[in-house]
């Protein structure tokens, strides 16, 4: 499975995201991380880079809403926590299909 981290230098947040699939990974070995930063608009607009930290797995964005358009910004995500600027663990293990259902 192939999960591509999208991000920003100057967003704090891909490194939480970063840490969280690292951990996935390492339990998981089909699951392989890349790390892409994205540096122009016109960048972002080719690779759907709805801001930043974005997690595509096999070339998909599993968090995005049919709504939201590619920029440069840090991205919120709903979690049973409230806003945060990084999917959770949990998040990311159902988006991956690693675990059936968020608990709340």
């Amino acid at each position: 499975m192939d999960v591509c981290l999208l991000y920003f230098e100057d967003c704090p947040n891909w490194k939480v995201t970063d840490r969280r699939l690292v951990a996935i990974a390492a339990e998981h070995p089909e699951v392989v991380v890349r790390r892409k930063r994205v540096e122009t608009m016109e960048q972002a607009e080719r690779v759907g880079f709805r801001g930043s930290p974005t997690v595509l797995v096999d070339g998909a964005d599993l968090f995005a809403s049919p709504d939201s358009a590619a920029g440069f910004s840090c991205r919120v995500y709903r979690t049973a926590d409230g806003l945060e600027g990084a999917p959770t663990l949990e998040q990311l293990r159902v988006a991956l299909g690693l675990t059936q259902e968020v608990t709340r």
